[in-house]
């Protein structure tokens, strides 16, 4: 019983010295904050997998601008997965597309994309119909994270929110105000810093994540400390405890 309460005054004790406001997300007036990246779209770069199937109602007619031409005659049939279907944009960002050859698409859109085949395709194909994805839409999440790791969407739209819930979250070490977010844009990497505890964070440029993003969780100073003590926490713990009790005793 006595050890009971014993650690349960520690435990309050740690946890009244975490402040609410290093803590809690998107604190403010979220109503005044009016988000401009509701259009967001992911931008096409090097090393993304597309998925590009051209259909129209004359099969033979669109069937040479598919990888797979047996693809061309039924889009019900297709999945996202279709290996026959995929381009890998190379390291210059281009892709070797049927007919059409050689077309630059890094930096685009996949709406830009469209629109471009779309012009490039009239002249053949009268109701062409496109569809495109990015098929390995992946950002990484380290540090102070429950479950550290790469995280993949299908919707080619994930927040930062989104990506850090699908990690488990943060750790209550973790740091809310300083979450590093390393992007790389046309092969130049930049490192941009996100507070995620105020509201007018939804009005970032990283509230929506780009594909290969990698997100990094700084710990907090409480953790950098007590991972000097090492080994010896459980001691340090044991003789607080042990102070705790002398403390009781003495004021019977």
């Amino acid at each position: 019983m006595k050890n009971s309460f014993i650690y349960g005054i520690l435990a309050l004790f740690l946890v009244g010295c975490v402040p609410k406001k290093s803590m809690v997300y998107m604190q403010g007036n979220l109503a005044q904050n009016n988000s401009a990246v509701s259009t967001y779209e992911p931008v096409i770069q090097n090393d993304d997998m597309l998925y590009i199937n051209v259909n129209s109602q004359d099969a033979e007619a669109s069937a040479p601008f598919n990888l797979d031409a047996s693809s061309g005659s039924s889009s019900a049939s297709m999945t996202f997965s279709t290996q026959k279907q995929t381009y890998l944009v190379d390291n210059q960002g281009g892709i070797d597309f049927p007919v059409l050859g050689k077309l630059h698409v890094s930096g685009k859109s996949v709406q830009d994309l469209k629109n471009i085949l779309h012009e490039k395709l009239k002249s053949y194909i009268k109701d062409a119909v496109i569809n495109i994805r990015i098929v390995n839409f992946k950002v990484s999440v380290l540090g102070e994270v429950t479950k550290p790791g790469v995280v993949k969407s299908e919707s080619q739209r994930i927040t930062l929110l989104e990506a850090l819930a699908d990690s488990g979250d943060l750790t209550v070490y973790g740091r809310r105000d300083n979450v590093l977010v390393i992007r790389e844009v046309e092969g130049v990497k930049t490192f941009n810093r996100v507070d995620i505890t105020k509201s007018d964070f939804i009005n970032s440029p990283f509230y929506y994540l780009d594909q290969n993003d990698v997100v990094y969780i700084e710990p907090k100073q409480s953790k950098l400390d007590s991972a000097a003590f090492g080994n010896n926490v459980g001691t340090i713990i044991s003789i607080v405890s042990f102070g705790l009790s002398i403390i009781l005793l003495a004021t019977k």
